[in-house]
């Protein structure tokens, strides 16, 4: 594995002066989407914090990372932004404003609506679904078999988490195909305007996700089950905890994010167990060491790679001072390879203990359903490691979504 000095070595000036210079790193560059951790070496060993003339304040480091995360002068909704302008007319904005997900909003409105769902991601609640998902996995694993050569993503990664919180939801299974262009078109919300050039597939997806869920409230209206969508719409209906719009909108949050990360999660991590023949075949020994392997897996390769938030007022962070409405972009993928916080950091190593990696962020938007991407990726990637000892890459070429925020495989083509 490179150190630091060599991974500096091999950035490439198109990496570093695109015409979104102003970013200070390029993140539309393909090769920096195929390995960015030079550039984030890079990052790590120059100033603590970078601010280009767009605005962003741009910290790689663990400390400031962490920091900013859990401080409560820093805000989750981009309508505290300097300069934010609402969308479109008057309706549009309206629309805009009712429709915006828990993960970018602020309390009191964000304690409220998480508060109504975080019952369901509990650890305990989801180790009660280990079974299911054990069975799940050893479905898609034992059809996996019969091929010989897989897309791990359409294969494994995709349908596991998909199926398991269309199950959580109550949406019927013939129903989850139809999500997947809708999920991979929604999933780019998550990334800065500056990154999306056309909304229009983004925003046909919304409008998509909405008319199928405004139909399915209606079903589950006048049939309800022991589902978690039944239980979302009896407290719709207990008055002013959640209305008619933030229903739907948590359902679409649930939907996409309940499997979007998880994919990345289990490609990323597969992948990085296949450039570290090493580290698989010891954990293909030793698969008690699941646990640590996947919380490892997280931390070198994270499905997201860096969240944004506004300062509420000026905030002093690494001895310099936010302005009030300006942006702080904490990078998550660089912070876990901040060499004062981790030994080694670019070795991968599935023994890591303790591992405080910032994959599933920090603070009061630490991910909802952290302990259900764990468990999915620990009894997939066990499975499949039980399974396949022997697995290989087909091809070393692996191509990655355009995405931004998320970054995660298109395709991994496996030989078992």
């Amino acid at each position: 594995m490179a150190g630091q000095s060599d991974n500096r070595a091999r950035i490439s000036g198109d990496q570093l002066r695109p015409a979104t210079e102003q970013l200070i790193f390029n993140p539309f560059d393909p090769e920096f989407r195929k390995d960015p951790y030079p550039v984030y070496d890079w990052l790590l060993a120059g100033d603590r914090v970078r601010v280009s003339p767009l605005g962003l304040w741009i910290f790689p480091r663990y400390e400031d990372c962490t920091a900013i995360l859990r401080d409560k002068r820093f805000s989750a909704d981009s309508r505290n932004a300097e300069g934010f302008v609402a969308p479109g007319s008057e309706e549009e904005a309206r629309l805009f404003d009712e429709n915006r997900p828990f993960l970018f909003l602020d309390p009191p409105d964000h304690r409220r609506l998480r508060g109504l769902v975080s019952k369901a991601f509990t650890p305990h609640a989801v180790e009660a679904m280990r079974p299911r998902i054990e069975e799940i996995v050893d479905d898609l694993l034992d059809a996996a078999r019969e091929k010989g050569e897989v897309d791990l993503i359409a294969d494994l990664a995709y349908p596991l988490p998909v199926t398991v919180i269309s199950e959580m939801l109550g949406v019927p299974k013939e129903d989850s195909d139809r999500f997947r262009k809708w999920s991979d078109d929604l999933a780019r919300s998550l990334d800065p305007d500056f990154a999306v050039t056309d909304t229009s597939a983004r925003d046909e997806a919304a409008s998509a996700f909405r008319d199928y869920f405004t139909d399915l409230v209606a079903k589950r209206r006048s049939d309800p089950g022991g589902d978690l969508l039944s239980s979302l719409i009896a407290a719709e209906e207990e008055g002013d905890r959640l209305n008619e719009a933030e229903l739907l909108t948590t359902c679409i949050l649930l939907l996409v994010a309940g499997h979007e990360t998880t994919v990345n999660l289990i490609a990323n991590g597969v992948l990085a167990l296949l450039r570290n023949p090493d580290q698989c075949a010891f954990l293909a020994s030793r698969l008690d060491l699941i646990t640590t392997a996947v919380e490892e897996m997280l931390r070198y390769d994270p499905p997201v790679q860096f969240t944004g938030r506004i300062a509420l007022e000026d905030v002093e962070i690494a001895g310099e001072v936010v302005p009030k409405g300006k942006v702080a972009l904490t990078l998550l993928a660089a912070a876990n390879r901040d060499p004062d916080q981790f030994d080694e950091p670019d070795h991968f190593d599935i023994t890591r203990d303790p591992n405080p990696h910032l994959a599933f962020g920090m603070g009061i938007h630490h991910c909802l359903g952290a302990p259900l991407a764990r468990l999915e990726g620990q009894v997939a990637i066990a499975g499949l490691v039980d399974r396949f000892p022997g697995m290989q890459l087909a091809t070393e070429d692996v191509t990655y979504k355009e995405n931004v925020v998320l970054r995660g495989l298109a395709e991994l083509r496996v030989r078992l």
